[in-house]
């Protein structure tokens, strides 16, 4: 199999991959969970099957004095699942709304109170985004450190691609963005550089003993011979995460999707994306 003959082909098609999530991320945007925005989120689970329709109507009307008519409602897996996002609700509050549920519709059974601070939920933001900065320079370093300057910047551009496809795909999807969503972030960029390194270190281990080949050989040779263990590796590790996905529960459902795109995303830039654009760079540099 030829991975690099058709990088340009490759290329545009990441490319445009990665405008359609940018625009995906400014229109509609992010949904931020309380993690981030401040606010309450309440998980319940009472004896009805309901619908948004009908919790909005108790919201609006038997609770209007509390103001939270605009909460953000969602159903969960079951009809008689769902959580309420508002703004920072009192105990008394909580209360109020648990009793209001449990009169129109059953027994209430208490699933997840969250409560966050707006302050809390500004410092969250900028210790995600220190994070994800201090992981990127801490990757720079090390593979320039043990291969290459260009292996390093080739590896943050293809990770930067992961991250942004992930986010669009969570943009599009409406899908939470919580503080479970930076670790799940963290896990796809720790994962995808590990398998960019296995081809770089392929790579670099050819250039010593390959001379009279082309890079262009030397890519693709290694992408050869590592692809084996990339199919392997991604395929146990997508079905592992995919069953987490489907099986989980809400609780780490929005989790594990980010993981599952994460690793598809991975996989293609570990084999179409990082060693094409450390191959295109060095072609240009030689030929300038």
């Amino acid at each position: 199999m030829n991975f690099v003959e058709r990088r340009y082909l490759t290329f545009s098609f990441a490319i445009v991959l990665a405008v359609l999530a940018i625009i995906f991320l400014i229109t509609p945007g992010l949904n931020y969970g309380i993690d981030f925005t401040g606010g309450t989120l309440l998980e319940r689970q009472v004896a009805e099957d309901v619908t948004v329709e009908e919790i909005r109507s108790l919201l609006s009307g038997e609770l209007a004095e509390l103001n939270i008519a605009n909460a953000t409602i969602q159903l969960l897996e079951n009809p008689n699942e769902f959580v309420i996002r508002t703004r920072e609700l009192s105990n008394a509050e909580i209360g109020q709304v648990d009793q209001a549920l449990a009169s129109n519709f059953g027994d209430v059974e208490i699933r997840r109170t969250d409560m966050v601070g707006p302050v809390v939920g500004k410092e969250l933001i900028r210790q995600s985004l220190i994070a994800l900065v201090l992981a990127s320079i801490g990757i720079l370093i090390y593979i320039a450190i043990r291969f290459e300057f260009r292996f390093a910047v080739s590896a943050i551009i293809a990770l930067m691609y992961d991250v942004i496809v992930v986010l669009g795909v969570f943009a599009i999807s409406g899908k939470e963005i919580n503080s479970a969503f930076i670790a799940a972030i963290l896990t796809v960029v720790g994962y995808s550089i590990n398998n960019t390194i296995v081809v770089f270190d392929r790579i670099r281990s050819h250039l010593k003993t390959r001379k009279k080949e082309s890079l262009a050989e030397l890519v693709n040779t290694s992408l050869e011979e590592t692809l084996p263990r990339t199919i392997n590796t991604s395929l146990t590790t997508f079905v592992t995460v995919f069953l987490l996905y489907l099986f989980g529960g809400s609780a780490i459902s929005d989790f594990a999707f980010a993981l599952v795109v994460g690793l598809i995303s991975g996989t293609f830039t570990s084999l179409f994306l990082s060693g094409q654009i450390w191959l295109e760079w060095n072609a240009r540099a030689i030929n300038s």
